[in-house]
C-alpha cells in the first residue's frame, strides 16, 4: 500500500470514484487490456485447434533440449529402469506398476521420484503411491490405451449414488490414487493425453453402459500438488479430486476440443478443501472449473462440502457450458470460494451457479473480483432450475441456499446478456452484491440484467443498468434507493 497525506473521507472517496471511472473509460476506449489477454488466450489455442490429432500445443514455453531434471525426493527412478520402452506402440502398464510398487517402499525415507522420459509412453490406468512425485520430461507424453476393456470398473461415488451418465458402476480415471498423502505429479511441461476421441464417439452412439472415466482422480486423499504439466483429451472430466484437502494446481494446461468432447470439464473439484488453482489456462468441451460436492439425497447423506478455494490467474474458455462455475451438484454445500483475476473469452458462459430442487445444501461466501469476459453469450448466471437427479428418490422438499455473493471490478465486451439470476419462489437467491462493472453489451435491448426472486444492492454507479430488484446504494454505501421488487420476474432465454 502506498501512503498519502490525510484527506478527508469525503475527499478520498472521490479521488477513488474518478480512478475507477478513469480505469473504465480506459479499458472501453483502448480495450487495451482485453486486447492483449484476448491475443494470448487466442494465439495459444488457435494452432492447437488446427492440429486436433497433431502433437498439439502448449502455451508454457519450452527450455530447449536435453533440460536435466530435477530431484526433487530422496531418491529417484527412470520409467527405463522398470522396462520402459516409449515408442507409443508398447504397453508401458506393466512397467508403471513395478515402478511405483517400489516406489511405495521408500514412504518412509521421503518418498520418491519417478521420471518419465522424452516419448510416448501408451499404458492402461495404474494407481498412484503415497510421497511420491510423478515428474514428466519435456516432449514426454503419457497415453491412455483406447480399449475399454483395459479401463476398471469402480463403485459409483457415495455422493452420487449412480453413475454420472450411467447407473451402476464406472470407469477408474487413467491416473488414479486413493487415501494417499503428499503426492507431486509435475514436470517440464510433459503431457498426460486421455486419448478421449473413441470415448466421446461411443458416448455420442450411446454404445457405453458405464460413466466415462476421468483422466487424472484422487480421492480421499490430502496435500496434492499438479503443475507445469498439460493435461489434454480427458475421456471425462480431466481432473477430479474427490474428498481431498490441501490441494494445489498450477501452471497447468487442460484441453480438449471446444466441441464434440462432451463432459470434458478442466478442474471439477468435488467435495475438497484447501484448495488453489492459479496460473493456469483450460480450453475445454465443458466447463473450465465446476466446484461440486455430491448429488441430491447421496451428497446430502454425504455431507462432504466443498470449501475454502482460492481460483486466481486463469484464462479460460468454454463454448458449450462456463468458464467458472459451481454445481450442479452441490448438495454437501459450498462456501468461502474467490474467484479473482480471470479472462474468460469465447464462451458460451462466463461465470454460473447452477442448482435445482432435490439438491438442498447450500452455496455461500462466494467473492468474484476482477474478472473480464470477452465475447461470451451470457456474463454471470445463476440458475434455480438445472433438473438433472440420479433417480426419481430425491426431495422434492430440499431446497438449497444461494446467499452472500459478490461481483466487484466485473469488465468486459461482446456480452450478449451481462447477467441473468434466475431464483424462484422456492429458492430466492439472497445478499447478492454488485460494484464496480462495466460490460460492453452486444445486445442493445431491454432486459439484459435479468433476476427474477433476489434481493442485494448496487454499490455505486455499473454498467449496464441493474434490475430494479436490487437496493440501489451510492459509492459510500449510503441507501439511495430501497428496492420493493425482489420478487419481480424478467428472465428472457430467447436473447
Amino acid at each position: 500500500m502506498v501512503e498519502t497525506l490525510p484527506v478527508g473521507r469525503s475527499q478520498l472517496q472521490q479521488q477513488r470514484l474518478e480512478l475507477k471511472r478513469w480505469i473504465v473509460a480506459f479499458l472501453s476506449s483502448h480495450k487495451t487490456l482485453l486486447t492483449v489477454l484476448w491475443i494470448a488466450a487466442f494465439g495459444s489455442v488457435f494452432l492447437w485447434q488446427r492440429s486436433i490429432g497433431g502433437d498439439g500445443f502448449s502455451i508454457f514455453a519450452k527450455a530447449g533440449p536435453g533440460r536435466p531434471i530435477p530431484k526433487m525426493r530422496p531418491f529417484s527412478f527412470n520409467l527405463t529402469d522398470f522396462g520402459g520402452i516409449g515408442d507409443g506402440v508398447a504397453d508401458e502398464t506393466a512397467a508403471f506398476e513395478r515402478a511405483i510398487l517400489t516406489i511405495s517402499k521408500f514412504g518412509k525415507r521421503g518418498g520418491a521420484q519417478l521420471n518419465v522420459p522424452p516419448g510416448k509412453w501408451l499404458t492402461a490406468p495404474f494407481n498412484l503411491t503415497s510421497h511420491m512425485t510423478l515428474f514428466l520430461a519435456e516432449d514426454a507424453e503419457i497415453l491412455g490405451i483406447q480399449d475399454e476393456k483395459r479401463w476398471p470398473l469402480m463403485p459409483p461415488l457415495p455422493s452420487y449414488g449412480q453413475g454420472r451418465e450411467r447407473k451402476g458402476a464406472r470407469f477408474g480415471s487413467l491416473i488414479h490414487g486413493q487415501n494417499l498423502r503428499d503426492v507431486v505429479i509435475t514436470g517440464h511441461n510433459g503431457t498426460i493425453n486421455g486419448q478421449g476421441q473413441s470415448w466421446w464417439k461411443k458416448y455420442r452412439q450411446k454404445l457405453l453402459n458405464n460413466t466415462r472415466g476421468p483422466l487424472v482422480q484422487i480421492m480421499w486423499s490430502s496435500d496434492i500438488v499438479i503443475s507445469n504439466i498439460t493435461l489434454r483429451d480427458s475421456p471425462f472430466w480431466t481432473f477430479h479430486p474427490y474428498d481431498c484437502k490441501n490441494i494445489t494446481v498450477r501452471n497447468v494446461t487442460i484441453m480438449a476440443p471446444i466441441f464434440e468432447a462432451p463432459n470434458t470439464d478442466g478442474i471439477d473439484p468435488d467435495s475438497c478443501e484447501d484448495m488453489v488453482i492459479e496460473d493456469c489456462y483450460i480450453s475445454v468441451g465443458d466447463d473450465a472449473i465446476a466446484i461440486k460436492s455430491g448429488w441430491d439425497q447421496y451428497g446430502i447423506a454425504y455431507g462432504r462440502p466443498s470449501r475454502n478455494i482460492l481460483i486466481r490467474n486463469l484464462i479460460v474458455r468454454s463454448m458449450v457450458s462456463a468458464g467458472v462455475s459451481i454445481g450442479s451438484e452441490m448438495s454437501g454445500g459450498v462456501s468461502n470460494v474467490t474467484v479473482e483475476n480471470i479472462l474468460i473469452w469465447s464462451s458460451r458462459r462466463a461465470v454460473r451457479i447452477k442448482t435445482a430442487v432435490g439438491r438442498g445444501g447450500y452455496v455461500r461466501d462466494i467473492t468474484y473480483r476482477n474478472l473480464t469476459f470477452d465475447g461470451a453469450r451470457v456474463g454471470i448466471v445463476i440458475k434455480t432450475d438445472y433438473n438433472e437427479h440420479p433417480d426419481d428418490d430425491f426431495d422434492r422438499k430440499a431446497f438449497p441456499i444461494i446467499r452472500d455473493i459478490s461481483f466487484t471490478e466485473i469488465y468486459g465486451q461482446g456480452v450478449r446478456v451481462p447477467v441473468r439470476i434466475h431464483g424462484s419462489e422456492d429458492i430466492p437467491i439472497r445478499n447478492v452484491t454488485f460494484r464496480d462493472m462495466s460490460i460492453g453489451i452486444t445486445y442493445k435491448k431491454k432486459h439484459i440484467f435479468q433476476c427474477a426472486y433476489v434481493e442485494g444492492r448496487v454499490i455505486g454507479t455499473i454498467f449496464p443498468a441493474p434490475c430494479e430488484n436490487l437496493d440501489r446504494y451510492d459509492e459510500e454505501e449510503r441507501l439511495v434507493l430501497r428496492s420493493e421488487s425482489q420478487n419481480v420476474t424478467d428472465i428472457d432465454y430467447d436473447i
